[in-house]
């Protein structure tokens, strides 16, 4: 677990405003912490994840929480609500086909602040 003094330092780094944003904002919550953990380390350990990846991890009805970007290889054929920092283009219209739920890891935080019902898949 990195300290928060760590965080502040990597976060000096970053240059993309909503990365910064995303990372102070889930600092703040004792529950998110993790995900600014993950977000501000060097971008060689970014995370990015499939579709089919996800499918097979997922349960229906299910919030994921993917701290990195989401890509479109492969399909999705449950209902569930992925919260990622960025999304593809067409892995979102794959997502929003299956009548699944998108959205940004700030909104989540927003919207759930305790992290209630979400799993976090690195």
């Amino acid at each position: 677990m990195k300290s928060k003094t760590k965080i502040e330092k990597q976060l000096k780094k970053k240059t993309n405003p909503e990365l910064v944003r995303t990372i102070i904002e889930s600092k703040k919550k004792k529950k998110w912490a993790e995900i600014a953990e993950i977000l501000s380390g060097p971008r060689i350990n970014k995370i990015s994840i499939n579709l089919d990846k996800i499918n097979d991890i997922a349960k229906e009805e299910e919030t994921i929480v993917i701290p990195g970007k989401v890509l479109s290889e492969g399909e999705i054929d449950k209902k569930i609500k992925i919260v990622a920092f960025s999304f593809s283009k067409k892995a979102k219209d794959k997502i929003l086909k299956a009548k699944g739920e998108t959205l940004t890891i700030l909104e989540e935080i927003k919207k759930n602040p305790e992290a209630k019902n979400v799993r976090v898949i690195k």
